[in-house]
């Protein structure tokens, strides 16, 4: 059996992303990797709690103790390179990562945004689905570059809107679909299943020629 890859998640809030990963990871055992810390921006983050609960090593830099921006990133990639992780998951993380950070793992770090990329960019994605009008929308799984919401997609599931959706109901039901779909996508990325061809990402079987 082969080595589990090491994975880290950085988290900003609550962390109920990484606690679906922390499940499918626990439940699969054909998962492909094992997370071996979670980080984040702010020292507070209930999401740093459910990783010391789970026996997880943690790792906090906050930007606000940093003289500059990239002095923070530059620490911030320190603490989590420590843990030489093979693939880096942005699960809840409000901040936007640069060269600085992305060069360490390139197509190795991975965010979930709620809403069907390229629509809805950006933190408020589910108050600007309901603001537009759609009737539809969803999530996404996407490697990271250095624009908002930007990089290679993995995979996107769609979400009906409901006529009385609210962004608190419209976000629990996308988040459920997340909580599925970046579990998938990380043991996938675990386990060398995809290839980056330029904007596109697919299944080595899927690779032209």
């Amino acid at each position: 059996m082969s080595t589990p890859a090491r994975i880290a998640v950085l988290v900003s809030g609550s962390g109920t992303n990484l606690q679906a990963l922390l499940d499918a990871v626990a439940a699969q055992d054909d998962f492909g990797g094992e997370v071996v810390l979670v980080a984040s921006d702010r020292p507070g983050a209930t999401g740093l709690d459910r990783a010391r609960a789970a026996g997880i090593a943690t790792e906090s830099r906050a930007l606000d103790d940093h003289p500059d921006r990239q002095s923070w990133e530059t620490a911030l990639a320190d603490a989590v390179a420590a843990h030489r992780p093979d693939v880096v998951v942005l699960a809840g993380f409000m901040r936007l990562l640069t060269t600085t950070f992305l060069s360490r793992w390139p197509d190795r770090v991975v965010n979930v945004h709620p809403s069907l990329l390229p629509a809805f960019r950006g933190a408020h994605a589910v108050d600007d689905a309901l603001a537009y009008g759609v009737t539809v929308t969803g999530c996404t799984v996407h490697l990271v570059d250095e624009l908002v919401d930007h990089g290679p997609i993995i995979a996107q599931e769609a979400v009906r809107v409901a006529p009385d959706d609210d962004v608190d109901s419209l976000h629990a039901r996308i988040q459920a679909v997340e909580h599925r779909l970046l579990p998938a996508c990380v043991g996938a990325l675990c386990r060398d299943e995809l290839v980056v061809d330029g904007r596109h990402v697919r299944t080595p079987s899927a690779r032209p020629g």
